[in-house]
């Protein structure tokens, strides 16, 4: 079983930044594949971005260039800086965690999620 912890979720200004942190638990965080998604009010749940074992990225299109998406095997934690966010970017953000190792963009292929961040964008 593998539990996912996000943190770093709060209220921004529109053109503003703020950097999401998930940790996980278990010893083959290493191996995982690891996503973040959002979900707004009232819309589906939406894929943000991924990253594989490797380190190779994906993202969503309109979060290309704005976000970047890390992760710190030894610190067993994967991150989502986002940058110029605008009021659309408001949701509540997930990292999920995929045990095959891929990036991957369907919900359906991960494993394990947390329980969210929200993240507030004012304008």
């Amino acid at each position: 079983q593998v539990q996912l912890v996000e943190s770093g979720g709060g209220l921004v200004q529109a053109g503003g930044s703020r950097r999401l942190s998930c940790t996980a638990s278990g010893r083959t965080f290493s191996n995982y594949g690891m996503g973040w998604f959002r979900q707004a009010p009232g819309k589906a749940r939406e894929f943000v971005a991924a990253i594989n074992r490797s380190g190779g990225t994906l993202y969503a299109d309109s979060m290309k260039g704005r976000f970047t998406v890390s992760r710190d095997n030894a610190k067993i934690a994967v991150y989502l800086q986002m940058n110029s966010l605008n009021v659309e970017d408001t949701a509540v953000y997930y990292c999920a965690a995929e045990t095959g190792g891929w990036a991957l963009k369907e919900d359906s292929e991960y494993d394990y999620w947390g329980r969210g961040t929200q993240v507030t964008v004012s304008s």
